[in-house]
């Protein structure tokens, strides 16, 4: 199966600046992101990083990271992504797989099996992931996106609200699960290039602007999205100094068992 990964990295971020050349275990976080993902996927799979500054092009370089440089004032990574296929000459009916630059703990497993599910569904645009929610208070969370599936295992819709609701068992409020166990949304995507040019001209939906969420823009615009469903939640991604602390004292203790 060949795709392309393309990982979006941009300097400017209100909580953590020059996120992507965060120092980890002695390497830049964008370069640690590029290096997981290629530690699992096959051989024929291209790796990208679509950087907003040269200091990112240069550093993904020097580590041998393939890396292309893109305008600085795009409005979401989509725009970006978009731009990359084009820089990098990709078809429409090529696949790419969007890695955050922010993830140096992805499962390289989740990238593929997200490809995999885009592939198998022809009538998709999109391809995206899943787990099942194991307690009542990620489900009542706000933050914490679900998703609800066909029985051909694609997207009916992504919500901030507790769906599907359990008219009977949530009469007293959410204390329990219902079964099936609802899911999680995982934020990683794959694309067709010709839907990943297209997606930044579509207007936006009502409903993405509810729910902020801008995965239901393809939905309300009636393309369909494929969904893998992971066995587990993935790794933590980095926001802020502490995820970043966190993050390091993992890459650490990989590196050096006997380090706690």
């Amino acid at each position: 199966m060949r795709y392309t990964v393309l990982i979006p990295a941009r300097l400017a971020s209100s909580r953590l600046p020059n996120k992507p050349l965060a120092d980890i275990a002695g390497a830049p976080m964008v370069v640690r992101v590029a290096q997981r993902v290629r530690s699992g996927v096959s051989p024929e799979v291209r790796i990208v990083v679509a950087g907003d500054s040269q200091a990112i092009i240069t550093a993904c370089r020097d580590h041998g990271i393939e890396a292309v440089l893109t305008r600085e004032d795009h409005p979401s990574g989509s725009d970006r992504l978009a731009e990359a296929s084009q820089l990098l000459g990709l078809s429409d009916a090529d696949i790419v797989v969007n890695v955050q630059g922010d993830e140096p703990l992805i499962d390289p497993a989740l990238v593929q099996a997200v490809a995999a599910a885009l592939v198998a569904q022809p009538d998709a645009a999109m391809g995206t992931a899943a787990h099942a929610i194991d307690n009542a208070a990620d489900f009542a969370n706000s933050n914490v996106v679900k998703v609800v599936l066909d029985a051909k295992g694609l997207a009916l819709y992504f919500s901030r609200a507790p769906i599907a609701w359990w008219r009977d068992g949530f009469a007293s409020g959410i204390h329990t699960l219902p079964h099936p166990a609802p899911l999680r949304h995982i934020g990683i995507y794959a694309y067709r290039v010709g839907f990943l040019r297209l997606f930044p001209q579509l207007a936006q939906a009502p409903i993405e602007v509810t729910e902020s969420l801008e995965q239901l823009r393809a939905l309300w615009h009636g393309y369909r999205i494929a969904v893998h469903i992971a066995a587990h939640a993935p790794g933590p991604g980095v926001d802020t100094p502490e995820d970043l602390e966190r993050v390091r004292a993992i890459f650490v203790a990989q590196i050096n068992p006997r380090v706690s």
